[in-house]
Formats: C-alpha cells, sequence, structure tokens
C-alpha cells in the first residue's frame, strides 16, 4: 500500500478498500503482465502516436548523433561496412530482356557506358556504384536520401542524378502549392498521403542556405528510405536501436584504455633511512652525505647506487583487459543483433566459428540483407527505365514502335557479383549435385555466380571449339543433363 492510500485508510477505511478493490480488478482486466504497472514497469510509462508524431521530435538528434559515430566510431563504421559489402559489393550486372538479343547487347553497353561518374552523376564525381554505396550508409546514418532526376546536355544522354541529403528538405514550408495538399517535413502529400512534391532548400557551392526553396515534382524525386509503419511519413536512422550501445561500448573502450595507459606506468619510489635537507628546506645531499635521487628516471639497463640504509618500493598496477574482451564480445553481439546481423558479420571475429556455423550466420545475414537489396534494386530499376526513355528520346538507341511496346523494351533483371566460397570443395560439390538431381538449373547457377546463362553458353561453347581446333579435349565442363563435354561428344558420334 502506497504512502497516499495509507492516509486514505486513515481517514477513510471504506474509500481505502474500494480503491484497493478497483485496482485488483484493473490486474485482472488488464490480462497481461507487460501491460502492468507494478514494481517492476512502475516507471514504464508510454503511449500510443503516430509515427510521424513519434519521429519529428527526435528525428534530429538521432540523425546527428549517428553520424556523429559514424565520424569517430570503429563500431558503427563496422556495421556500415558489412552492409556496403552485402548489399552493393561489386555491383549489380544488367541483363536486359527486350527479346532481341542485338537490342540487348547495345542497351547493356549503353548502360555500362552510363554507370561512369562523368555521365550518371550531374557532378560528374561518382559512379552509380558508389552513389549505390552511398545511399546504403546514409539510409543507416540519416535513415534515407534523395535522388533528383535531372535532364541536362552534359552526359551519354540527357539524363542525370543528383543526390541530396534529409537535411535539404524545408521543414518550415506549410503552404502547398496545390489546393488540398498537405506540407509536412517539407513533402507536400495529397489526402491518400502520397508525395506529390518537395520542397528542397538551396544553398550556395559553400554551404550556405538562400532564401527560397525549390518545388519539385514527385516524379523527378526517388526518396530512398525505409518505410515501417502505415503512418509514417519521413525518414528515420536505421541505427536508432543502437545508437545507445555502440555509445557505451565506445565509452567503455575508453575508459579500459586509459585504465591500461595507467596500467602500463612502472613507478619507483624511494624509501630513505634518514630523510634528506634540514626542516623547511631540501637539499642536494643527505645529511649522511648520501644520494639526492631527486629528478632522476629509469632507463633502460641504467645503473644506480642508493644510499646507505634507502629500499626501492615499487608500484605496478595491475591491467584488466582480458577483462574486458568476454564484456566486448557481448556488446558486440548485441549491436550487431540489433542491426539483424551475426556477431561474425560485424566484428570479422571467426576464431569461434565453423564452417556449419559460418554457413548458417551467412545465410541468416543475406536473409537481413534482402530487404535493402530490395529496395536498391527497386530504385535502380526505376533509374534503368528513365535510362531507356532517354536512350529512345535522344536516339542513341533505335526501338520501333517504342511506346506501344513499352514494357518489353523496359523489361530486365539484375545480377549480383558473387561471393566467394567458404570451403570451395563442399559448396561446388553441393552445386554440382543440385544441378545433376534438378534441384537446380543451369540459370540458377550462374545467377549465383553473378553471370548470365546465355552468356556462360556461348563462353564454354567458345572454349570447347578451340580446345578442338588445338587438339586439346575439355571434358570436364558439366551440362545440365549431368553429362561432360566429353560424353556429349562421344554420344553425337
Amino acid at each position: 500500500m502506497g504512502a497516499f492510500d495509507k492516509i486514505v485508510a486513515a481517514v477513510s477505511p471504506r474509500r481505502a478498500c474500494e480503491r484497493e478493490a478497483w485496482r485488483q480488478q484493473l490486474e485482472i482486466l488488464r490480462g497481461y503482465d507487460a501491460a502492468g504497472y507494478g514494481r517492476l514497469n512502475a516507471g514504464w510509462r508510454v503511449h500510443n502516436e503516430s509515427a510521424e508524431v513519434t519521429d519529428r521530435f527526435s528525428r534530429d538528434v538521432v540523425r546527428a548523433r549517428a553520424r556523429d559515430l559514424e565520424r569517430n566510431s570503429d563500431i558503427a563504421q563496422s556495421i556500415l561496412h558489412a552492409y556496403k559489402r552485402n548489399v552493393v559489393g561489386k555491383g549489380y550486372t544488367l541483363q536486359a530482356k527486350t527479346g532481341n538479343d542485338e537490342l540487348d547487347e547495345k542497351l547493356e553497353k549503353a548502360w555500362r557506358q552510363w554507370c561512369k561518374a562523368r555521365n550518371c552523376d550531374v557532378t560528374g564525381e561518382q559512379s552509380f556504384n558508389q552513389m549505390l554505396r552511398m545511399a546504403v550508409d546514409r539510409k543507416k546514418v540519416d535513415g534515407g536520401l534523395l535522388f533528383l532526376y535531372r535532364y541536362t546536355k552534359q552526359g551519354l544522354v540527357p539524363f542525370q542524378l543528383q543526390a541530396i541529403e534529409v537535411d535539404e528538405l524545408d521543414v518550415t514550408a506549410s503552404k502547398p502549392k496545390y489546393q488540398g495538399n498537405r506540407v509536412v517535413g517539407g513533402i507536400e502529400y495529397n489526402q491518400w498521403r502520397r508525395p506529390v512534391g518537395y520542397w528542397i532548400n538551396q544553398y550556395d557551392i559553400e554551404g550556405w542556405s538562400l532564401n527560397d526553396p525549390v518545388y519539385v515534382e514527385a516524379k523527378d524525386v526517388y526518396f530512398y528510405k525505409s518505410k515501417k509503419r502505415p503512418s509514417q511519413l519521413r525518414e528515420m536512422s536505421d541505427m536508432a536501436p543502437t545508437i545507445t550501445r555502440v555509445r557505451d561500448t565506445n565509452e567503455f573502450i575508453t575508459a579500459v584504455s586509459v585504465k591500461e595507459r595507467i596500467a602500463a606506468c612502472l613507478a619507483v619510489f624511494i624509501k630513505r633511512a634518514i630523510p634528506a635537507g634540514g626542516f623547511g628546506r631540501g637539499g642536494t645531499r643527505t645529511p649522511d652525505g648520501g644520494m639526492d635521487y631527486e629528478g632522476k628516471k629509469l632507463a633502460p639497463g641504467m645503473i644506480q647506487s642508493l644510499g646507505a640504509g634507502d629500499e626501492i618500493q615499487v608500484v605496478d598496477p595491475k591491467g584488466s583487459g582480458s577483462d574486458a574482451a568476454g564484456f566486448l564480445k557481448t556488446q558486440q553481439g548485441l549491436i550487431a543483433a540489433g542491426q539483424g546481423l551475426s556477431y561474425e558479420a560485424v566484428s570479422r571475429d571467426m576464431s569461434g566459428a565453423t564452417y556449419s556455423s559460418a554457413r548458417q550466420n551467412a545465410i541468416e545475414d543475406e536473409n537481413t540483407y534482402t530487404e535493402d537489396v530490395e529496395l536498391l534494386t527497386d530504385f535502380m530499376s526505376e533509374v534503368y527505365e528513365t535510362f531507356v526513355i532517354s536512350c529512345y528520346l535522344s536516339g542513341l538507341v533505335d526501338m520501333p514502335g517504342f511506346w506501344d511496346k513499352k514494357a518489353e523494351y523496359l523489361s530486365h533483371t539484375w545480377t549480383k557479383a558473387p561471393k566467394k566460397w567458404i570451403d570451395p570443395a563442399k559448396e561446388s560439390t553441393a552445386g554440382k549435385t543440385a544441378l545433376q538431381s534438378g534441384q537446380k538449373t543451369f540459370q540458377d547457377v550462374c545467377a549465383e555466380q553473378g553471370k548470365d546463362w546465355k552468356e556462360a553458353v556461348n563462353e564454354m561453347a567458345e572454349v570447347l571449339e578451340y580446345g578442338r581446333s588445338v587438339g586439346v579435349e575439355l571434358g570436364g565442363v558439366i551440362f545440365g543433363n549431368g553429362t561432360t563435354a566429353a560424353q556429349q561428344n562421344t554420344a553425337g558420334k
């Protein structure tokens, strides 16, 4: 019973009993321990709000703190590097699917050329892959990144990308351009909460803000971010759940580092048999004519005599670095888990991993990256489709009846560059078995290796033909039916 209830009981026992009865009834009706306000949850006061209201007052602070960790924390960088390595990696290969091999080859060649920095970036500083890596970083740290579609004459086709930070959205804008819309956080929405335009602050080349923002239609903007609630309007840093733990770990590492530096110091005190100097004054020699040690320091290999009766007392602080290793490993594991990753993926520490555990963690991590890969390839596809339209309008590629067969001309797929095998012998054997048993097709195997299966077949045919021309039989190539090139030749004869 609380203090107030005791006062009520002293004044009106009946009222106190009614209060206790109602309290017990509420606990019964609540049904969930997680909703209780007992001793363990007494300080846990929360309430429900829309995602935008929840995020609005924390967004800038969280972003600033995440950026600080990005600049100064190696643990934060380990997370960012893990996502860049696995979401973008070496990049993606375009496979045009127009149904016309010659046209596919032209589009793929033009795309490779456009992806160079001078063609795809309005600043001419980043290639398309570099922009993708930056987008992954900014999504994790800032919560998102805005890509503006710019139509210029300084590239291969009149289409380039301009990347701007979320800070450049004019959060002070309140008057919509079109009647019936609302402006929230610098973005103008219609009645369905669909973005129709973005109010972008303007800056000079040195970063000084100019007066009037510019309105950009939503069709010319791609907001690269994750949406986690239906009521969410703006972005929120993906690092938000782990920011405090990363900082606490950094502070712990700093404290341990300082302690270890102190522990590395060795001090020596001289315990005199007879104090040096007289009352109120010091001297260079002791009264008995002994040595004065003032200003003396330890040096490697030094030989120093002591005064008669003097003793040495050594101060050697003990460190505790080994005790911190377990704590740091636990913290890194929790930080990685907060981002959906395994400890090994973030720390790169494989000392306790086996092939099975490494393989299992790699599979689970791959599932975590899938969400970001899907978001990234959606953006890439939209960029590619705009690129193809620009190719047609500029006359770079001839595509008869383009607008009537637009879907066919824009058809494509992306192939991600493959990863190295953990155990080549085991994984190659598993791939061979899956291919021969029909669990995988030759197309599946090629896709896993980041190759186009038609190009792979053409390359194999070219190699086999050349081998026969010089009298060398390359019989180790496995075909989809499980036979080798030599067996195919024998069957043909």
